[in-house]
């Protein structure tokens, strides 16, 4: 990954800093923004996050007398798809890029070292950019929101409930994309903690989604637990899951989000992408104000995750799920 050196300056163009460093372009007097939003696949949890952040930024600048052309192109889940946006939003010389998943962060950071990017629906950006954050901040034009819920609280989540339901867990199978870089930074972390519980770990991974079931059948014959961590193609293919773990091996699985849980998990620890959206879109408005520093804003996170449930895979599966559990909707 390239290494890039930046100084901000709020002004109406780009300029040049001394060194030939190159500045961060702001236009705090602008009565209409253009903000350029690369969502890497079209998801529940990912259009969630989104419409937050749409309709935060418009409502924020709407009541500063500003207005925004806010300009929403969605790939089919290839990070050529991504490149190809970003580019376009690089060409028109948008305000702003609002990168929703991992592989639109890592095009944005690939494409321009001026414009304004927030990542959303980002795991762990030290990750996704192999940029040295200090402090939660970037030093450079990336900032953003991240998605992540307690990963060991997930565990702890996980295994409790099964463990009320008579449950024998001893080994556990974490499935996930290889192409993924922030769903092996989450495998390795949820690793350390079954371990640490006593739990024997089969991590696999798979590289296309013709590889899924083949995958996912492996995992069910060898584990008595799966745990998927926040993965967009996952997510996408939620039916492969169910059907090759869930209903013909019986084996329960618990997913880092709703959008997995709803299509193939019986619970999750979940943020809620709308809010999580919300926040984008407000730090958003601050950044094309000149209110906020970019370079100094550190990663903001949802602080109250939600325990949820998908009630039909729970009493298929035959858990009992507490009380202060949301069901799915």
């Amino acid at each position: 990954m390239k290494k890039r050196i930046l100084a901000l300056a709020i002004t109406t163009t780009a300029l040049l800093a001394g060194c030939g460093n190159k500045t961060i372009k702001i236009n705090p007097n602008k009565e209409k923004y253009v903000v350029g939003v690369c969502q890497l696949v079209e998801h529940p949890a990912l259009d969630k996050a989104t419409n937050g952040f749409k309709d935060k930024l418009t409502s924020e600048l709407q009541a500063k007398g500003r207005s925004v052309d806010i300009q929403v192109k969605k790939g089919t889940g290839a990070a050529s798809d991504c490149a190809t946006i970003i580019n376009g939003f690089v060409a028109s010389d948008v305000d702003l890029i609002m990168a929703n998943a991992t592989a639109s962060l890592q095009a944005a950071f690939n494409a321009t070292e001026i414009i304004p990017i927030l990542g959303t629906s980002i795991t762990e950006y030290s990750v996704a950019t192999e940029l040295p954050m200090k402090d939660g901040k970037s030093g450079t034009n990336i900032s953003g929101t991240s998605d992540i819920a307690s990963i060991e609280e997930q565990v702890n989540i996980m295994l409790q409930l099964l463990n009320d339901s008579s449950k024998t867990v001893n080994k556990v199978g974490i499935l996930y994309c290889a192409s993924e870089a922030n769903s092996k930074f989450q495998v390795d972390e949820a690793k350390k903690f079954f371990e640490a519980k006593g739990k024997t770990v089969d991590a696999r991974s798979f590289s296309e989604t013709t590889d899924m079931a083949a995958v996912c059948v492996a995992l069910a014959n060898n584990v008595d637990a799966v745990y998927i961590p926040t993965d967009n193609i996952v997510a996408e293919n939620t039916e492969i899951v169910y059907s090759n773990i869930v209903k013909d091996k019986k084996i329960p699985v618990f997913c880092g989000e709703a959008g997995i849980c709803k299509g193939c998990g019986f619970a999750t620890l979940s943020i809620d992408y709308y809010r999580l959206g919300e926040v984008t879109g407000k730090m958003a408005c601050e950044i094309l104000l000149g209110e906020k520093d970019i370079r100094e804003y550190p990663i903001q996170y949802d602080t109250n995750p939600t325990k949820m449930y998908n009630k039909a895979i729970a009493q298929e599966l035959g858990i009992n799920i507490p009380a202060d559990f949301v069901e799915i909707q």
